[in-house]
């Protein structure tokens, strides 16, 4: 524990120097921790030694998803929701299930998975991640409609997909009993856990015997998501709903607690992200890289720049986007947190093709970090204003924004 908390140290020192030229270039920090669990783990220089079922990794893996959600949900309240679920509608209802379509019929033919393992690949992967696009997500310039409907989807379909692994995972076991009861008071009680305690807590603030410091309203939001994720983990509530769904309550009823929360939320959430991307890389080894061949390393690209796009472009037919709109939130819908805690779950599961599963979901996740983290800053300033641009750039965007 103490080479791993060193390690961490060094490399988030590191992080931090290099944050300002990150910010200006393509350079990314996600990246970096990617590729030094990787140079850090077994595979390369052994100074960070982890399993793959060693309790820390998924633990860390469900904090960082859970703090994500939290934070996420922060930045919508359940009114702006409401107001602007049309286009989030199109891309969860017609744009989950299309990518996890897709997914599979590449796991299948490419992979030779069978289809109840392939359409598990597809539930894994279908989650998106707005981490490894945050210069997109965070940029004003980016028109508000597509950085919420990037926002909302990518809060929301991670705790849709669990459903859909978990029922597959439990068909490759060859379970009798799929349990959708229990799937549905899951999904249930995360929803209303998310939502009866932000909201008890913030009108317990409120009345006259409570009030919290100006030092102290900080914590406020802090005690509210650790309340959640407790009482979450004691009732076997889905966590990721519960999370999304606390950190949308608190936005909506807590204005003066979100906007105390925000900045020391977001840090929080950043540091358990970063924790786990190095442990995921070291648990990435050259080995495993090479193991899936050629045909896995084409399974993954196609999961980025084909099962996605495809499924955007049907999902938003005749919705009104443009056409570059269209085309960023097509390119990102990277793979993140969601997928590597289900790939996680899948390879502690004991199917056949547990192993196999793992390594197709592992190098697709590593492919959309490098990738996605890599261009979130390029596509970004597409969205900037036309002074800001060389003229060349300008023309360019014209062009595209007349086709």
């Amino acid at each position: 524990m103490a080479t791993l908390l060193t390690a961490f140290a060094c490399v988030l020192l590191l992080a931090v120097l290099l944050s300002s030229l990150a910010h200006r270039t393509i350079l990314s920090t996600a990246a970096l921790f990617l590729v030094a669990g990787f140079v850090l783990g077994d595979g390369v220089l052994g100074v960070v030694s982890v399993q793959a079922t060693d309790p820390l990794v998924g633990t860390l893996a469900e904090l960082a998803l859970f703090a994500v959600l939290f934070s996420d949900g922060m930045r919508v309240g359940w009114q702006d929701l409401r107001a602007a679920w049309r286009l989030p509608g199109r891309a969860l209802g017609w744009g989950l299930p299309l990518t996890l379509v897709i997914t599979a019929v590449g796991a299948h033919y490419l992979a030779g998975l069978g289809w109840i393992e392939s359409l598990l690949v597809g539930a894994i992967l279908a989650p998106t991640d707005p981490v490894f696009a945050a210069a997109l997500v965070g940029n004003e310039k980016v028109p508000p409609r597509l950085r919420q409907l990037l926002n909302v989807e990518s809060g929301i379909n991670d705790g849709l997909a669990l459903p859909f692994v978990i029922v597959f995972l439990a068909i490759a076991q060859g379970a009798d009993n799929l349990h959708l009861g229990e799937l549905g008071l899951e999904l249930g009680v995360g929803v209303l856990i998310g939502v009866a305690v932000p909201w008890l807590a913030i009108k317990l603030e409120q009345t006259r015997w409570f009030a919290a410091s100006t030092q102290y309203e900080p914590l406020n939001a802090l005690a509210i998501g650790l309340l959640v994720l407790a009482l979450g983990k004691a009732t076997h509530g889905n966590l990721f709903l519960a999370a999304f769904s606390a950190g949308i309550t608190v936005a909506t009823f807590g204005p003066r607690q979100r906007e105390s929360f925000e900045h020391f939320g977001e840090l929080i959430a950043e540091l358990f992200k970063l924790a786990a991307l190095l442990l995921f890389g070291a648990l990435i080894t050259p080995a495993l890289l090479g193991s899936v061949g050629w045909t896995g390393w084409l399974f993954a690209l196609g999961a980025l720049v084909l099962a996605r796009p495809v499924a955007i472009w049907l999902s938003f037919l005749g919705s009104g986007l443009s056409v570059r709109e269209q085309a960023a939130v097509a390119w990102f819908g990277p793979k993140g947190f969601a997928s590597v805690v289900y790939g996680l779950l899948v390879l502690g599961s004991g199917i056949a093709a547990n192993v196999q599963v793992f390594q197709l979901v592992a190098v697709t996740i590593v492919l959309s970090i490098l990738l996605h983290s890599s261009t979130d800053i390029v596509v970004a300033r597409g969205f900037d204003d036309e002074r800001e641009v060389p003229a060349w750039f300008g023309r360019l965007r014209r062009r595209g924004g007349e086709s």
